[in-house]
């Protein structure tokens, strides 16, 4: 049975709320500022060694705070990913489990009773606003982020939509505010008569994500007395490729390039790895604003900042991407759609001076379920916190306490041909072939068809080598811990898997 919850260099510091992480009562509440990068490798980051594209922002909140080395998103794609980050639940327990779009605009909707990390901040007082891609929802449904604990919101709501970086509108809360863009298909070749070399025939007037991050600012100016929730979840660097000029200037003729033609879904692009690094800066000066707009109202010393991805980075030449190019997903095998490491290993920043050392990293496997815990126990709210969460509050490992390692990290992901994976310890099992979109086994075929492979990602990061064959005794522990973590999902099944799942026990 689906489980649902019901009911510059800049420094900071902060002090905690008793009741929380642990430290006597701060004179406010702390601001959460969570930037999410969309479809952005960890490797495209500086701060974790990328060496062609500048991110200097992002860089200096790595500087400044602790760089999480072994995070995890919520899932291999957009919505469900979300959806693990806003309830505390990971994927075979969330209701949000793959990407489905629907009619006129939007996403298969969250519950209107889904506890998420919106209600439970706006409960604690805070005000809060999201900013970007919702994606959990259509507006006027269930899902709509203003009826799930959101109180501003300006961005898009549809993952589709969001596509198109100069589209014709954007939402302004439950209205739609008109853009100066023409209409345009983020999702086919330039139209007839358009001049391929001339860089307006790529976009419009407007640039979206510069719209977005100027409400954004808005926000935090309107709120400067209170404290507030800030979510920001870019849609850089998705696809398509669309940068307005100024930004692309500053690499064109940097790389090596071959024009992309659009035969790989998108609208082409002459210089595409320019217009991604392109991307990628544009997006770190805008959160770099945001940071310094701020520290310009004396917030600094109550604000928590975070920075993270939904998702590894696009496959390889999807769209003209070139995450080979970029060493996008580092070391790691896999990209975004895949439960190999380089689909769902994220960037984890958080930066919180007094409290966290600054330019320290940490080993501790985290993931987008422990993000709703681990801010409420850091704001003082730790009892707030719903029961029967997967996630799992590592406030005391950011403050540098003693804490038990997370017994395992679960996912699972309908799409790509079905997956399913487990991390424990330095073991990682994982599963393809389970049935699904995408997939190229039946959906009712066994699931024991589906071979185990197994991997130690100490000494293997790249899950290279399958040593399944030489730990049986492993992969049936993990086998079975993957079996009692999934629950069956009538809106996302699993066929194959959904027989071979453990029932709770009936009390």
């Amino acid at each position: 049975m689906q489980r649902i919850l019901c009911g510059a260099a800049i420094l900071f510091t902060l002090a905690l709320l008793c009741g929380g992480a642990g430290a006597a009562e701060p004179a406010r509440k702390p601001n959460v500022v969570f930037f999410l990068g969309d479809d952005l490798g960890r490797g495209d980051l500086g701060c974790n060694g990328q060496k062609k594209i500048r991110t200097p922002n992002i860089d200096r909140l790595a500087a400044s705070g602790v760089r999480l080395t072994q995070h995890y998103s919520g899932n291999a794609v957009c919505a469900p990913s979300r959806c693990v980050l806003m309830t505390g639940l990971h994927p075979g327990h969330a209701f949000i489990r793959d990407n489905r779009g629907m009619k006129p605009e939007g996403q298969f909707p969250i519950p209107a009773e889904t506890v998420t990390l919106g209600k439970l901040l706006q409960s604690a007082g805070y005000t809060t606003g999201a900013f970007g891609k919702w994606g959990l929802g259509p507006m006027e449904s269930s899902g709509d982020p203003l009826r799930q604990g959101i109180d501003r919101f300006f961005g898009y709501n549809c993952q589709s939509v969001a596509h198109n970086f100069y589209p014709v509108s954007l939402w302004n809360n439950g209205e739609r505010q008109k853009l100066d863009n023409a209409e345009i298909n983020a999702h086919a070749p330039l139209p007839a008569g358009a001049d391929p070399a001339d860089p307006r025939s790529y976009g419009g007037r407007q640039y979206a994500p510069d719209l977005i991050a100027e409400q954004a600012r808005a926000f935090v100016r309107d709120n400067q007395s209170r404290p507030f929730f800030l979510f920001f979840p870019t849609t850089v660097p998705h696809l398509a490729l669309q940068v307005p000029e100024d930004s692309l200037a500053e690499y064109r003729g940097k790389f090596p390039e071959t024009p992309y033609d659009a035969s790989r879904g998108y609208l082409p692009h002459p210089t595409p790895r320019a217009a991604y690094a392109a991307m990628v800066t544009r997006m770190d000066r805008e959160i770099g604003r945001i940071v310094d707009l701020i520290a310009e109202l004396g917030l600094t010393d109550d604000t928590i900042f975070i920075f993270s991805s939904d998702n590894g980075a696009a496959e390889d030449g999807v769209g003209g991407t070139d995450s080979a190019f970029f060493e996008s997903s580092g070391e790691q095998r896999g990209r975004k759609g895949s439960l190999y490491e380089g689909g769902v290993r994220a960037p984890g920043i958080v930066s919180w001076r007094g409290h966290f050392k600054p330019g320290t990293t940490n080993d501790r496997v985290t993931g987008f379920e422990d993000w709703l815990p681990t801010i409420l126990d850091l704001i003082g709210a730790a009892g707030a916190t719903p029961k029967n969460l997967d996630g799992i509050s590592f406030g005391p490992t950011l403050l540098g306490k003693p804490q038990p390692p997370r017994e395992f990290l679960y996912r699972e992901f309908p799409g790509y041909g079905g997956q399913q994976s487990i991390r424990v310890g330095d073991w990682k099992a994982i599963r393809r072939n389970l049935g699904g979109k995408k997939g190229a086994q039946a959906a009712n075929s066994p699931a024991a068809d589906s071979k185990i492979e197994l991997y130690n990602l100490a000494d293997d990061p790249r899950e290279a080598k399958d040593v399944a064959g030489a730990n049986p005794e492993v992969v049936a522990r993990l086998t079975k811990l993957m079996l009692e973590q999934h629950v069956p999902s009538q809106d996302f099944p699993m066929p194959a898997l959904d027989r071979e799942s453990v029932q709770p026990q009936k009390e």
